[in-house]
């Protein structure tokens, strides 16, 4: 069991769930348009916001962010460790850093002294992209270098008595991230923040996401996560919501599953499937359902038996079911209708 920290109410490590953040994209300088941002992913799950700290004119605005933030909110630092302090010191829940890029030893035992006096968690990052020199030897690949950086990293801070702190270890590259992580996860106790860095737009994004998270979370490995996109961060938040369901970190919420159509499907499955999802999730049900919507007889309850309740297509009608078991036959027109009443009604 990892170590336990706290980012503002939400517990990392120790026996907390596999937690969701995501990062504005906003200017930091505005911070209704930031807040704007981060109640959009308040509602659509997000548990835990990061916001950049570029510049000085940064650090009054994102006073005010954090005190009108619904979410913690984790500062991100890069080069100056002057910010870091200051962020800190206005009320950040946690910041980010890569002490690489900080400077000197000094500076950021100024970072980790700040820190310890406002009980403020800190994330130590390494990413591929970004290794000190010093690491990058003959004979080392590119993960050796990047877990020698991250563990000197870890044995400043505790050589300095600051051990309130979370690990990420990224790369671009699913294997090398992969690699990382699992050699980190063997070589120390703390908490562990899962992310493939740089991934690419929506479709590509989540599934180098997705392998590279999922592959780890189902190790046993991690400890929250950000799915990282170029695209507007709630759909990080989608994603990540998708990758815990499927790797069985989140015991609530709708499970769809769906077949893949072939000639046998007598009716518009795409269209059906997609409209179904969304009265669903409009539904707003905590509690875990697995939800099948079939194109055939063949793929009605026979393959989908697990779903709670699932319906399945002829040309004319849908053949509605509850754990294999056919429950009610209504027609094609009315099935959509009909189907998301009864799923509604599931206790």
């Amino acid at each position: 069991m990892k170590k336990e920290i706290f980012i503002g109410n939400v517990g990392i490590g120790g026996k907390h769930p596999v937690s969701i953040q995501s990062m504005t994209s906003t200017p930091t300088s505005d911070p209704e348009a930031t807040l704007n941002q981060i109640k959009e992913l308040y509602i659509a799950g997000c548990e835990i916001v990061r916001v950049a700290i570029p510049d000085k004119d940064s650090i009054l605005p994102f006073k005010e962010i954090v005190d009108r933030s619904p979410l913690p909110v984790i500062a991100d630092i890069h080069f100056d460790y002057k910010l870091a302090i200051a962020s800190i010191e206005n009320g950040a829940n946690g910041i980010r850093i890569n002490p690489g890029n900080i400077g000197s030893d000094e500076k950021v035992k100024k970072i980790l002294d700040c820190a310890r006096m406002n009980n403020t968690a800190i994330r130590i990052g390494v990413n591929s992209g970004s290794i000190e020199k010093k690491y990058i030897k003959p004979g080392l690949s590119r993960v050796e270098s990047m877990v020698n950086s991250l563990m000197d990293k870890v044995y400043f801070c505790e050589n300095n008595n600051f051990t309130n702190i979370k690990l990420s270890i990224k790369s671009s590259d699913v294997r090398e991230t992969v690699q990382a992580y699992r050699a980190i996860d063997k070589k120390c106790n703390y908490p562990l923040h899962l992310g493939v860095t740089e991934t690419g737009t929506f479709l590509t994004g989540t599934i180098k996401s997705a392998i590279g998270i999922g592959s780890l979370l189902l190790d046993g490995i991690g400890n929250t996560i950000r799915v990282s996109l170029t695209d507007h961060p709630v759909n990080e938040i989608k994603s990540a919501k998708e990758i815990l369901k499927i790797t069985g970190m989140r015991e609530d919420g709708i499970d769809l599953i769906s077949c893949p159509t072939c000639a046998r499907t007598s009716v518009e499955l795409i269209d059906i499937v997609n409209t179904i999802e969304k009265n669903i999730k409009k539904l707003n049900i905590k509690k875990k359902l697995k939800v099948a919507v079939m194109g055939c007889e063949v793929n009605g309850p026979g393959e989908a038996k697990e779903a709670d309740i699932g319906i399945a297509f002829s040309k004319n009608y849908g053949y509605i079911f509850k754990k294999g078991e056919l429950i009610k036959k209504v027609e094609a027109k009315n099935a959509i209708e009909e189907f998301t009443d009864l799923v509604s009604k599931i206790k």
